[in-house]
């Protein structure tokens, strides 16, 4: 019998948990198992970096979604596909073929995990009620994070325990069976998730029930949302702050990994991939969700407008401490912690205002549809520069890139200068933000 009434703390943490973790697997494992695999930095970071593509484009195909079977069935199909991609670099990756193959999978899932977030925050409106969406906007956002530090933390140690512990035979093998290891363990949570999902997610009415339009319906649609959005006032300053706010970190991100785990002698930190994990994706982590939590509520107090310079400072100001850790070169493990604790809580602190600014540009008729372009715009904003940065990285060294790094973060203030926010917002409206 289907269930319409399930509780959502049967589905919302396992369902957020999986929107989460093969984002962070495309983003940053991906980075640190190709590092490890002796790919070079260069290919590291435009490889990679194009595996932003289907976030960046994914307001196109979102009413396909919208037209073709539920939420519920995207949701359960994409987890499924999802399993199969993380299945697929598993067996590939002790093969001699294994860089273009193990893409080739982390393309699938790319594209199959941006389908994933459009069905599964769709589903979050049509399982809940407008209270209950409000009350689980925190679990949903916690259970995100937690995969984050799942994936750039644990999984990362886990890897780096494989790779050290003798499990397969001749030593050379281990780094690669180490990560095959790693990702078939992966797959076998995401068959699981689905199976879970096909039964804990409830059926609500308005999924099942809803009215289906047509494709030229849907695709007239979509035009006169891109028209109004294009034609908001002052759009080129909109794009240009989108785009620039993050220039320095885009690059900063795809080398950061690779940074702390190159050996002394060619200018790295010369870490372990297990203390990766842990200053990374731990430590790290948890001091971005911080970061966040902190902004979102100093925002909520004074509104936007009255954070927006702090944070831009706070977003670009600590990567100083990676031009420090370049020319150093610390032994202390506890410093080099205490450096990613900075840089990565002032991230998230410094995010507040990005993610707010393009709330604040999307209100209108459109919202949820100019939102979507804003957060493509965003992904373009990582995607572009991330692909040069490894290439600029190997040609200066990584005492220069991070030099780089800082003079990339000037646009983002120049930006912040030219555009207008009202004062009163944040203050109020925070608290209706999903």
């Amino acid at each position: 019998m289907k269930s319409k009434t399930r509780s959502p703390w049967a589905w919302i943490p396992s369902l957020y948990f999986a929107e989460g973790l093969p984002y962070v697997v495309v983003m940053t494992v991906a980075v640190i198992m190709y590092k490890k695999l002796g790919i070079s930095n260069t290919d590291i970071a435009l490889y990679t970096s194009w595996l932003y593509l289907p976030w960046m484009i994914k307001p196109l195909w979102s009413p396909i979604v919208d037209v073709l079977k539920s939420k519920r069935w995207w949701i359960v199909s994409m987890q499924l596909l999802i399993g199969a991609g993380l299945a697929g670099v598993a067996f590939t990756v002790p093969t001699t073929f294994f860089f273009q193959s193990t893409l080739a999978f982390l393309w699938l899932l790319a594209f199959s995990s941006a389908t994933h977030d459009i069905a599964a925050d769709g589903f979050y409106m049509y399982g809940l009620d407008t209270n209950k969406q409000a009350y689980f906007v925190g679990i949903r956002s916690t259970f995100y994070r937690l995969a984050m530090i799942t994936g750039q933390g644990l999984l990362i140690i886990l890897a780096g325990y494989f790779e050290t512990a003798k499990l397969f035979g001749s030593t050379e093998n281990n780094i690669p069976m180490a990560w095959s290891l790693t990702f078939f363990i992966l797959a076998a949570a995401f068959v699981l998730l689905c199976f879970y999902h096909k039964f804990a997610l409830p059926h609500p009415k308005e999924d099942e029930e809803r009215e289906v339009k047509s494709f030229s319906e849907v695709f007239d649609g979509f035009g006169e949302t891109v028209r109004t959005f294009f034609m908001k006032k002052d759009i080129l300053k909109i794009v240009g702050l989108i785009l620039v706010y993050r220039l320095g970190e885009s690059q900063l991100v795809k080398m950061a990994s690779p940074f702390l785990l190159d050996p002394k002698e060619i200018g790295g930190l010369g870490l372990s991939t297990s203390e990766v994990g842990l200053v990374y994706g731990t430590i790290g982590i948890v001091f971005l969700t911080v970061g966040g939590i902190l902004g979102g509520y100093l925002a909520s107090r004074n509104g936007l407008k009255y954070w927006l310079w702090p944070m831009v400072f706070a977003i670009n100001l600590p990567n100083l401490v990676y031009v420090y850790l370049s020319y150093a070169l610390p032994e202390s493990f506890y410093l080099i912690c205490a450096s990613v604790a900075v840089e990565q809580f002032g991230y998230g602190f410094g995010f507040t205002a990005y993610m707010l600014y393009q709330i604040y540009i999307s209100e209108g008729k459109h919202k949820t549809a100019h939102f979507a372009f804003c957060t493509g715009l965003m992904a373009a904003g990582m995607m572009f520069p991330g692909m040069i940065s490894g290439w600029i990285q190997e040609m200066v060294g990584y005492q220069h890139f991070f030099v780089w790094v800082m003079i990339c973060t000037i646009p983002s203030f120049i930006m912040v200068k030219l555009i207008t926010v009202d004062p009163k917002f944040g203050i109020k409206e925070k608290e209706t933000i999903s």
